[in-house]
């Protein structure tokens, strides 16, 4: 399972890559979000490409990945750019066709690992058609706009009502690296995030986004490291996800029933 952490911070850069994190991603995604999310309480970044140069010079061991905007006018020129500056991961949004991301796959041109964010209806529904291009390294399931655009009202319905097992039923046999949303700490969330990482295993998922709740709250390095032992937390949660490698099918299917027991009791309260 690959861990990652949304930074733009060196610092913060630096302490995760040294405290296992195997990821550190900087967002540039801006276009079209503050519509999408500005109503409510999640982040907007106001990353930009000194920091993918930044962030690039002091990783050694965790991979860089940069989110770039949706297919735009000058999408060929970004995704040189942040290339150029050493991004390892290329992330594209809120794609809705096979088009735009053939056109992604090409400008990428094997330079960097490929990776499609998963999180409009449109490509939900046309994902055997974006599966047949060829080109794409991972694929994210994005929770957050997928549930918006849909129209539910908590993003773990998604996983509770089945979209992301028939998505990964697909990735998986395209033969695909995927993952999905992002997790709290172990034992913490709305939904425990030991029950999510039982269907990440279950499902087959690698690679899932470490939440704002590993800041603890803090909003600057110093306040992070003092409040939140992230090497534990990382630990921690490699030691969970080794445990499930031990447990029935029989405990995996209850862990899901109670996933959808627990979603339905924050959706229907």
């Amino acid at each position: 399972m690959n861990y990652i952490l949304i930074t733009n911070d060196i610092d913060t850069a630096v302490y995760a890559q040294n405290c296992g994190v195997d990821r550190i991603m900087v967002d540039l995604e801006i276009i079209g979000k503050n519509e999408r999310q500005g109503h409510l309480n999640t982040v907007i970044s106001n990353h930009n490409l000194e920091d993918v140069k930044n962030v690039r010079s002091v990783l050694s061991k965790s991979d860089l990945l940069v989110r770039v905007n949706p297919i735009h006018n000058t999408s060929k020129e970004e995704i040189d750019e942040v290339i150029r500056l050493g991004a390892d991961i290329v992330m594209l949004p809120m794609f809705t066709t096979p088009k735009e991301v053939k056109e992604f796959v090409s400008i990428v041109n094997g330079r960097a690992t490929v990776n499609l964010l998963l999180e409009t209806p449109q490509a939900l529904v046309r994902i055997d058609e974006i599966l047949s291009i060829s080109g794409i390294d991972e694929i994210h399931i994005g929770l957050n706009d997928l549930h918006l655009g849909i129209g539910l009202k908590f993003m773990f319905e998604l996983l509770s009502g089945g979209i992301v097992e028939y998505l990964s039923d697909k990735i998986n046999a395209a033969k695909l690296k995927f993952g999905f949303g992002g997790i709290a700490r172990l034992g913490q969330g709305m939904l425990d995030s030991s029950l999510i990482l039982s269907e990440h295993h279950r499902l087959n998922s690698k690679m899932v986004i470490l939440s704002r709740d590993f800041y603890g709250g803090a909003k600057t390095y110093i306040e992070f490291k003092e409040s939140v032992d992230l090497k534990f937390e990382v630990d921690n949660i490699r030691k969970y996800i080794d445990s499930l490698e031990y447990i029935t099918n029989e405990k995996l299917h209850q862990n899901k029933l109670a996933v959808k027991e627990k979603v339905n009791q924050i959706v229907y309260k």
